[in-house]
């Protein structure tokens, strides 16, 4: 699971609920902030920011985590003011960049002592920046060698579906990361059989590029809303709202079959390594529900079918 930082510190009461969902490794997310696109100046572990996206807070998590017998994946990442693309990230000159790299390699270092210090099993270096990983390749090579200067586990990178097969450092990695927001049918409720047949394409690129580089592909993130057309552009996360018409466009079943097809498709590969599901809330009993059109499976019909498919591979 992908589990949303908690304004203050976490409660094992929190933990039950994704226990009882048989997951067993949790996607921690310290974020970091931008202003825009070409702002070189990153902003992170800062008193402003919520208890669990600072060291603290996030060194509180860890180890609840741990006693609970959860595995964890760090995964810091950027968020840019206003939702801009990450992917994009373009500074207008080499001087800025200087400035951006030495923030940024100050924040990854910062999270991968962390994770060194907690015995975490895996590090994530970056969340879709493929802009930022395409004009910068030396940076990211000589990041990736400072990381395992102080992190002894494995590490890997969260590339967007679309760019996940032109990165060029996955030799580097211990694992193939994809936040795996595919879209596989432009229909508004498509049958499984549609969606089995959408993903495809998508698969063979995954399985060859697994092929290739004789790595595991691990899902970084994925999930879809409990709307129409969810398997659209899955990547989409926000409606328009307008009255009642945002409740007409609820679809739980959509959500959780969609979800099924991939733990039909990819679970069983044994290049595949599992998935991090987009997204769990601390507060288990106020989290999503039936009105609720966000990612997040938590007392929705996907809830269920997580429990069901993660409950098989848990046992293992």
């Amino acid at each position: 699971m992908s589990l949303v930082a908690s304004r203050d510190s976490l409660k094992t009461e929190y933990i039950l609920p994704l226990k009882n969902v048989h997951a067993n490794t949790v996607a921690l997310m310290p974020f970091a902030f931008l202003q825009d696109l070409k702002s070189p100046e990153l902003h992170f572990n800062h008193e402003r920011q919520w208890w669990g996206e600072r060291v603290a807070g996030v060194q509180q998590s860890i180890q609840l985590l741990q006693e609970n017998e959860i595995a964890i994946m760090l995964k810091p990442q950027i968020w840019i003011w206003h939702g801009e693309f990450t992917g994009d990230l373009n500074m207008t000159s080499e001087e800025d960049w200087k400035t951006f790299e030495n923030s940024y390699l100050d924040y990854i270092l910062l999270y991968a002592e962390l994770a060194e210090k907690e015995h975490i099993s895996l590090f994530c270096i970056g969340t879709e920046l493929y802009n930022f990983t395409e004009k910068r390749p030396e940076f990211w090579q000589k990041m990736i060698a400072e990381v395992r200067n102080v992190y002894s586990g494995k590490i890997t990178y969260a590339e967007n579906w679309d760019k996940v097969d032109q990165f060029q450092l996955w030799e580097q990695l211990d694992f193939i990361g994809v936040d795996a927001y595919f879209p596989v049918s432009e229909e508004e409720n498509p049958t499984k059989a549609a969606l089995i047949e959408g993903w495809k394409a998508h698969k063979t690129m995954l399985k060859d590029l697994s092929s290739a580089y004789k790595k595991q592909v691990l899902f970084t993130e994925y999930g879809y809303r409990n709307i129409n057309f969810a398997t659209k552009e899955p990547w989409q996360a926000s409606t328009r709202r307008r009255g009642d018409k945002v409740l007409e466009n609820l679809n739980e079943g959509l959500q959780a079959k969609a979800l099924q097809v991939i733990y039909d498709e990819f679970w069983p590969e044994n290049w595949f390594a599992g998935g991090f599901l987009w997204k769990w809330h601390n507060d288990h009993q106020r989290a999503g529900g039936k009105q609720n059109d966000r990612f997040t499976p938590q007392n929705k019909m996907a809830e269920k079918v997580v429990k069901s498919n993660y409950s098989k591979y848990t046992e293992k």
